[in-house]
């Protein structure tokens, strides 16, 4: 045989014992990728390449920030590196000070840290929705349990921005704007249609939002039927602007809703 010998059978020659060479050998070749393999895969294949109306900007953490890249990576790798299913949770899209900094939708550095015990070198920014989330998670029985059963994302998985009247950028929806909405919607599709193949139980969906998200994704759902099932809750960011003495009552109602799956 002329040549070099091949990678896989040189270690197999040259390994003491043979048969642990083959069996390392096939182990690799044959090994199922976790749940945290597919998320991260994902997210690091993430990107819009649709045209945004004027002033718009896409944000998008994979590509913009190693930080995000290297904590999300190791949050999915703590709660998600096994191969059973999860029901899924659309929020609208990534806000600034949330998962536009960390990569993990409805977490900001804080609870990263605080909750998660994973370190954050970088601004802690404060995400009132995500102070409500771990509130919520804690009252479920920890970060462990909740996310053994759920994961969180975003019906658009990129968040928007926009320059406000001061010039500082502020969070923009993908449904504030029939023309964002328009350039967004293929990218919708197509990046739901990848979440549900990760391996997302697909009888019942979670939609944080009553209102314009729930309608969408409603409208969405009976176009593509992709979930048998829509379950709408009061969206964080309203609870914790406008309800937020009643923060009790709202962890209430999201955990007798989360309990349906029990």
């Amino acid at each position: 045989m002329s040549g070099s010998i091949p990678a896989t059978l040189f270690v197999i020659f040259t390994c003491p014992n043979k048969f642990d060479a083959i069996h390392y050998y096939m182990s690799a070749k044959i090994r199922k990728p976790t749940f945290a393999d597919r998320i991260i895969d994902f997210n690091h294949h993430l990107n819009f390449d649709g045209d945004l109306p004027h002033g718009i900007r896409i944000m998008n953490p994979y590509q913009e920030s190693e930080t995000a890249v290297q904590v999300s990576d190791q949050f999915y790798r703590k709660y998600y590196n096994d191969h059973g299913k999860r029901h899924l949770i659309l929020g609208i899209n990534p806000g600034r000070f949330g998962s536009g900094v960390t990569g993990i939708s409805f977490t900001d550095p804080k609870r990263l840290m605080e909750y998660c015990g994973i370190p954050f070198n970088g601004k802690l920014t404060h995400e009132p929705s995500s102070e409500f989330i771990y509130e919520m998670i804690t009252a479920y029985g920890g970060p462990e349990l909740f996310y053994d059963k759920f994961y969180i994302s975003s019906v658009c998985p990129l968040g928007f921005t926009i320059a406000g009247d001061s010039g500082k950028e502020k969070n923009y929806n993908y449904y504030d704007n029939k023309e964002l909405l328009a350039a967004a919607y293929p990218f919708i599709v197509k990046e739901m249609e990848k979440q549900i193949k990760l391996g997302f139980e697909t009888d019942i969906v979670y939609c944080f939002g009553q209102g314009k998200n729930e309608q969408f994704l409603r409208k969405l759902n009976a176009e593509k039927k992709f979930f048998r099932r829509i379950i709408a809750l009061p969206h964080p960011r309203y609870i914790m602007q406008y309800k937020s003495k009643m923060k009790s009552t709202f962890v209430d109602e999201y955990l007798k809703a989360f309990n349906e799956i029990a």
